[in-house]
Order: structure tokens, then C-alpha cells, then sequence
């Protein structure tokens, strides 16, 4: 008796014609192109999930520079005199700190002032 993959098969393509659902034209309705369209898009979105942590990073550091420089100091200046202070704070609350509280930011910086001023 020759094996089929009917149930298996229509379960697998079903899936994955799941996964292109939105995609235009042939990139939804074309077996082949379906494949194709869905294996490059899971290795986009390997990688940018990456990349994402990177980009968020970049953001947070372009605010804590901003903030940094309305104040009279430099990032890499701040990110030195905090570590003197030894303030240890991740850039991400730094961010939000410069954002929502710039009270408790002006007196992170002075801080970071007075630790270099004695160093």
C-alpha cells in the first residue's frame, strides 16, 4: 500500500497559507510563492528581532543626549560622571527620567558634575 499525505499536507499548507494571509496578490493565493514570501519573511523577522534591541539602544542614547546637552554636559561626560557617582541606571530609565521626571534628571547630572569636579 503506497503512502499519501493528504490530512498531513492540507494541514501544513493550510498553516502557512495562514501566515501569508495579507499579503498581496500571489504572495497569498500561490503555493510556491507562499513558501518562498513565508520563509523569507520568519528570517526577517529572526533577524530584526535583533536588530530592534539595537534600534532602541540607538533611540535611548540620542534622548539621554539630547537632555544631556540642554544641561551643559555631554553624553559620554554624563555616562562617566554617573559611573564616578557610582549611580548605576540603564539607558532606557535614563531616557524616561530625562522625559517624564527632568527634575530628578537636572539632579542626576549635577551628580554627575560634582563627581567629575572631584575626580
Amino acid at each position: 500500500m503506497r503512502v499519501k499525505y493528504g490530512k498531513a499536507r492540507r494541514k501544513k499548507k493550510k498553516r502557512i497559507f495562514k501566515e501569508a494571509k495579507g499579503n498581496f496578490g500571489g504572495r497569498s493565493k500561490l503555493w510556491r510563492t507562499v513558501q518562498e514570501t513565508v520563509l523569507r519573511s520568519r528570517a526577517y523577522a529572526y533577524r530584526d528581532r535583533r536588530v530592534r534591541k539595537r534600534d532602541f539602544r540607538s533611540l535611548w542614547i540620542t534622548r539621554i543626549t539630547a537632555a544631556a546637552r540642554a544641561r551643559g554636559l555631554r553624553y559620554s561626560e554624563l555616562m562617566y560622571g554617573l559611573r564616578l557617582a557610582e549611580i548605576e541606571v540603564n539607558r532606557k530609565m535614563l531616557s524616561e527620567i530625562a522625559i517624564h521626571n527632568p527634575e530628578v534628571f537636572d539632579e542626576l547630572v549635577a551628580k554627575a558634575k560634582d563627581a567629575i569636579s572631584k575626580k
